[in-house]
């Protein structure tokens, strides 16, 4: 009793827990994936055809390649979130949060098995609003490796961001109050349908504060390879900023913080 025979990683305990997280989201794909594709279509249609059919280019791009990588990074942000959150936050709520926390996961193998959920459905959702992307614009991808490392990034910080709001909130109307006054003005206030060069002082030297404008910024330098910072500047702040909150979070997890009684 109480020795792990499993070796050093429980790497059965992981792939079923990120099994779980998987089958989660896919159960209700209608809401999970089909829903934040349909959002994404209606912001490219208002903000593309009504507000950009006149305007010029911004940073030397049509309007509509221009917001293309920006609807996608806050589609995949918002998915991420809603993901590593809803599932812990559903748990605590219904009383089965025990069914996690009582397997011989530690708190390492929980922090994976609960990302690899938001990766996999930040990835889905990513590649099929990339695809939509590149039909509709009918622009390629200018860097691939630097899309994809963002994206990943982007699931990282925001799955992590999840697992804290999840653990803090005790109730769905707490977790609705961080994603509205928290998760969704970072998202929207970080460039996604304009440049932060545009923005009056101080507003565009806050932006950059503003770890979410890395990744869209990052983002858009992949998919049309020009970008408003530079962008190995936006990795290292993305990978230092996700390094913290998967540090916090793994704390948080290993001592029980408003997880165990």
């Amino acid at each position: 009793m109480g020795v792990r025979r499993f070796g050093r990683v429980n790497w059965l305990g992981v792939r079923t827990l990120a099994a779980r997280e998987v089958m989660r989201f896919m159960a209700v794909w209608q809401q999970t994936i089909f829903a934040p594709l349909m959002t994404a279509a209606l912001f490219v249609l208002v903000f593309a055809l009504a507000l950009g059919r006149g305007r010029g280019e911004i940073m030397g791009l049509p309007y509509l390649e221009f917001l293309g990588p920006g609807i996608l990074m806050m589609t995949v942000i918002q998915n991420s979130f809603a993901n590593t959150s809803s599932s812990i936050t559903s748990a605590k709520v219904q009383g089965n949060i025990v069914d996690t926390l009582m397997p011989p996961l530690s708190a390492g193998e929980l922090l994976a098995g609960y990302l690899c959920g938001s990766v996999a459905r930040a990835g889905l959702v990513a590649a099929v609003i990339g695809t939509g992307m590149v039909i509709v614009t009918g622009a390629g991808i200018a860097h691939p490796l630097w899309a994809v490392t963002f994206v990943l990034l982007a699931a990282l910080m925001l799955g992590g961001l999840g697992i804290l709001a999840g653990i803090l909130a005790q109730k769905f109307d707490q977790m609705a109050a961080i994603t509205n006054f928290i998760i969704t003005p970072l998202s929207f206030l970080s460039g996604t349908f304009y440049s932060v060069q545009s923005l009056p002082e101080p507003f565009r030297s806050l932006s950059h504060w503003n770890p979410i404008f890395y990744l869209i910024d990052g983002a858009r330098f992949g998919v049309t390879g020009v970008s408003d910072a530079p962008p190995l500047r936006g990795l290292v702040v993305c990978v230092l900023v996700v390094a913290a909150i998967l540090m916090l979070a793994w704390r948080w997890l290993d001592s029980g913080f408003r997880m165990k009684p």
